[in-house]
C-alpha cells in the first residue's frame, strides 16, 4: 500500500533500476506517516561512509505529538540496505553517473518502506518526448473508447 508518490522524479529522471529500503525512524515520525504527514518531493538520497542517507524528505509532527521531543520535520534518515546492494550502489553513482532519488513511501509487513530509483536525469527534449508519448496514449485510449461505442 503506497503512502505517497514522487511523480516530479519520473519525471525528471529516467529511472534504471529500483530498490526497497527501510528507514531509521523515531515513533512520531512513524505516527505522523501514517496519517499522511510527510512529503518526498524535494528529497534526495546520498551516500556518505558507506552509508546511505536521506535528506529533505519533510515529516510534518502530529499535534500530539510528545512535548519533551524536540522535532526536526525535515532530518537527515538513514536507510537501511544489505551491503552487498550499497556497495552496488556506490559503484553505479561515483563511476557511471548516476544518482539516487526516492521514488515512493509505502507499508511492507507494517513497516515503512522508501522505494529508491537508480535514475539519471533526463534533458529537455527527453521530457517532451515522454509528455508526447503520454498524451498519445490517452487520444488512443479516448478514439477506441469511442470506436467501441
Amino acid at each position: 500500500m503506497s503512502i505517497i508518490e514522487n511523480r516530479k522524479a519520473l519525471h525528471d529522471y529516467s529511472i534504471e533500476e529500483r530498490f526497497e529500503a527501510g528507514l531509521e525512524l523515531l515513533g512520531w515520525e512513524v505516527k505522523a506517516i501514517r496519517a499522511g504527514r510527510s512529503n518526498i518531493k524535494e528529497a534526495y538520497v546520498f551516500v556518505r561512509d558507506g552509508e546511505v542517507f536521506l535528506l529533505g524528505a519533510h515529516i510534518t509532527p502530529l499535534a500530539q505529538a510528545s512535548t519533551h521531543v524536540l522535532v526536526d520535520p525535515t532530518r537527515t534518515r538513514k536507510l537501511l540496505l544489505h551491503n552487498a546492494e550499497i556497495r552496488r550502489l556506490i559503484g553505479k553513482v561515483e563511476r557511471a553517473g548516476y544518482t539516487l532519488v526516492p521514488l515512493d513511501l509505502h507499508f511492507n509487513r507494517g513497516r515503512i518502506k522508501l522505494n529508491v530509483g537508480l535514475a539519471k536525469g533526463k534533458k529537455l527534449h527527453d521530457k517532451r518526448d515522454a509528455d508526447r508519448e503520454r498524451d498519445w496514449k490517452r487520444d488512443q485510449q479516448r478514439l477506441l473508447k469511442q470506436n467501441t461505442r
